[in-house]
C-alpha cells in the first residue's frame, strides 16, 4: 500500500514538475511565440489545455484505483471489527459458555439477542447507487426496454389481428383464485400471531414455578413443533392442492408459509435463552416481549427477532408509492418477457419430440429471458418490496442484499444475494449445527445448510407448479455446492466474476427451459387417472403432442 501511494505521488510530482522543467529549459521559446502586444496566443493556450487534459486522463485510473483500494481497506477493517463483535457474542450464541473451574459446556442458555446480528440504520445499496447518474442510466435502460416490449406487443397484435389486443390472459390466469390465497394468508397470520406467542408466554411464566421444568419445556416444545409442522406446514399446502390455486397464488401462500415458520422459530429461538437466564439468576421479572413487539416483528423485513430495531424518524410516502409502482412495473415486465420471448419459443418447441437438439436450443434461447427474470425478481422483491415495508414501518436497517453482482466466488454470492434469508440460515442453521456437532464439522454444517435450502427451494417450485421435477435441486445441491467449495473466496481476479455471471445466466436458462417444457408437456399431455408416480416422472421426456 505504501509503495502504491509513493508511486502515485511520484507520478503527480513528475507531472507537476515536467511543465516547469520545460518552461525553464526553453525560456526563449515562449518569449518568441508570445506576440509583442502582450495578448495570449490562442494556439499556445489550446496546446497547454490539451497537455493538461492528457496528463489528467493518464493519472485518472491510478487515482481511482487508489481511492478504491483505500475504500476497500476501510470496509474490510469495518467488517473485521463487526465480525469480532459477532465472535464475541458467538461464544454465548453457540452455547460454548465456560463455567467454573471445570469449564464444561453450559447448554442451558444461549446469548441474549444483542450478541447476534447487529442492526444499524443504513440505506439499501441500490438507493445509494441510484444517486450516481451513471448507475441510474442503467435503470433508465431497463425502463426503455420495457417500453419497447410493450410497443412490440402492440404492433405485432395490430398487424396480426388488425386491432389493438390489450389482454393480460397469462397474468389473470397466474393470479387465479387470489381471494382464496388471501383468506389462507389471513388464517396463517392470525395463527402465527396467537399460538406461538401464547405458548411461549405460558411456558415462560410457568417455567420457574414448575416442579418439573424439563417436562414443562418438552410439552410446550412439542406443542410448538405440532404448530410448525401441522398448522403452518400441512395446512396451507393442503389448501393450495385441494383448491387447485393458480401458480402465482400458490407462490404467495407458499412463500408466506415459509416466512411465518421462520419468523416463529426466530421469536422462540431468541427469547427462550433470556427466560432460562432469568430463571437461573432467580430474577423476579420474566422477560416476555409484548404483543406489539411481536406484531411489529411479523411485518418487519427481517427474520431475526429483536425487541426493538433502529427506526427512521419519518415515513416518506412518496418513496413507498414509488416502490409499489416499480413492483407493478416489474410484474408487467415479466409478463412481456414471457409474451415476447418465452411463448413463441415454447410454442415452436412443443411441435417437436423431446431430443438433445431441442433441449440445447431451448436452453440457449432461454438464457436471455431467464437473466431478465432474475434481475426483475431481485429488484421487485429484495429491493422494492422490502424497502416499501421498511419505509412504512420506519425500519432503519435496509441492508437486504449486498453487492452480489461483484462476486468472484459462489460463496460470496450466496452470502450477498439475499442477506435476509442468509442471516437466518447462518444464525439458526449453521451455528446451531456447530453447537450440536462441535466446530470440527464446519463442512458438514455447510452441507446441511445447502441441503435445507435446496429442499425448500424445490418444495416451493413443486407446490407452485403442481409437479416434482428436481432440476433446481440438482443444480443447487450438486453444482452450486461444488462451486461453493471450488470457486471460493480466494478467487479475486475479474475473470472469476465473468465465470460467475456466465454460470449464473446458464443456470437460469436451464431452469426456465426445463420447467417450461415440463409445464407445456403436462398441459398438452394430461393423464386421465394420474398416480403418485406420474407426478414425479417427467412428462416432457415421453409426451407426444396431439393437435
Amino acid at each position: 500500500m505504501v509503495g502504491k501511494e509513493m508511486s502515485l505521488r511520484n507520478r503527480l510530482s513528475k507531472s507537476s514538475e515536467k511543465p516547469e522543467e520545460e518552461d525553464q529549459g526553453n525560456p526563449t521559446k515562449e518569449s518568441l511565440e508570445a506576440p509583442s502586444n502582450g495578448r495570449v496566443d490562442i494556439k499556445q493556450l489550446i496546446a497547454k489545455k490539451i497537455q493538461l487534459t492528457a496528463e489528467a486522463e493518464e493519472l485518472k485510473p491510478f487515482f481511482m484505483k487508489e481511492v478504491g483500494t483505500h475504500f476497500d481497506d476501510f470496509v474490510t477493517n469495518l467488517i473485521e471489527k463487526s465480525a469480532s463483535l459477532d465472535n464475541g457474542g458467538c461464544a454465548l450464541t453457540s452455547f460454548s459458555v465456560l463455567e467454573g473451574e471445570n469449564k464444561h459446556r453450559a447448554k442451558d442458555f444461549r446469548a441474549p439477542p444483542e450478541h447476534g446480528k447487529i442492526f444499524v440504520i443504513r440505506q439499501s445499496l441500490l438507493d445509494e447507487l441510484f444517486e450516481v447518474d451513471h448507475i441510474r442510466t442503467i435503470y433508465h435502460m431497463f425502463i426503455a426496454l420495457l417500453i419497447l416490449f410493450i410497443l412490440s406487443t402492440l404492433v405485432v397484435d395490430y398487424i396480426d389481428e388488425g386491432r389493438l389486443v390489450l389482454e393480460f390472459s397469462v397474468m389473470s390466469y397466474a393470479f387465479g383464485k387470489l381471494p382464496i390465497a388471501l383468506w389462507t394468508w389471513c388464517a396463517m397470520f392470525l395463527s402465527t400471531l396467537s399460538l406461538p406467542y401464547f405458548l411461549f408466554q405460558h411456558w415462560a411464566r410457568g417455567y420457574s414455578k414448575s416442579s418439573h421444568p424439563v417436562i414443562h419445556s418438552l410439552l410446550h416444545g412439542l406443542l410448538f413443533m405440532v404448530f410448525q409442522i401441522g398448522v403452518l406446514g400441512f395446512g396451507p399446502t393442503y389448501v393450495v392442492l385441494a383448491y387447485t390455486l393458480a401458480p402465482a397464488s400458490r407462490c404467495i401462500v407458499v412463500f408466506e408459509q415459509i416466512r411465518f415458520i421462520m419468523k416463529a422459530h426466530s421469536f422462540v429461538r431468541e427469547n427462550v435463552p433470556r427466560v432460562l437466564k432469568s430463571a437461573k439468576e432467580e430474577s423476579s421479572t420474566v422477560p416476555v416481549p409484548t404483543v406489539n413487539q411481536y406484531l411489529y416483528f411479523l411485518f418487519a423485513p427481517t427474520l431475526i427477532y429483536r425487541d426493538n430495531y433502529p427506526r427512521t424518524p419519518t415515513i416518506r410516502w412518496g418513496y413507498v408509492a414509488m416502490q409499489f409502482a416499480q413492483i407493478f412495473g416489474c410484474l408487467f415486465y415479466v409478463y412481456y418477457v414471457f409474451e415476447r420471448l418465452c411463448a413463441p419459443l415454447f410454442r415452436n418447441i412443443k411441435q417437436e419430440p423431446f431430443s438433445a437438439r431441442v433441449l440445447v436450443l431451448c436452453v440457449f434461447n432461454s438464457i436471455l429471458p431467464g437473466a431478465l427474470v432474475l434481475f426483475l425478481t431481485f429488484f421487485a422483491f429484495l429491493h422494492c418490496w422490502l424497502n416499501a415495508f421498511a419505509e412504512m414501518l420506519r425500519f432503519g436497517d435496509r441492508m437486504f442484499y449486498k453487492d452480489w453482482w461483484n462476486s468472484t466466488s459462489y460463496s460470496n454470492y450466496y452470502r450477498t444475494w439475499n442477506v435476509v434469508v442468509h442471516d437466518w440460515l447462518y444464525y439458526y442453521a449453521y451455528k446451531d449445527f456447530l453447537w450440536f456437532f462441535t466446530k470440527r464439522f464446519r463442512s458438514a454444517a455447510m452441507l446441511a445448510v445447502f441441503a435445507v435450502s435446496a429442499i425448500v427451494h424445490e418444495y416451493v417450485l413443486a407446490v407452485s407448479l403442481s409437479f416434482f421435477y428436481p432440476v433446481l435441486f440438482v443444480l443447487f445441491m450438486f453444482f452450486g455446492m461444488a462451486f461453493n467449495f471450488i470457486v471460493n473466496d480466494s478467487r479475486k481476479r475479474p475473470i472469476w466474476n465473468v465465470m460467475m455471471w456466465t454460470s449464473l445466466f446458464a443456470g437460469n436458462g436451464v431452469l426456465l427451459c426445463f420447467y417450461s417444457q415440463e409445464w407445456y408437456a403436462r398441459q398438452h399431455c394430461p393423464l386421465k387417472n394420474p398416480t403418485l408416480l406420474d407426478y414425479v416422472r417427467p412428462r416432457s421426456w415421453t409426451c407426444r403432442y396431439v393437435f
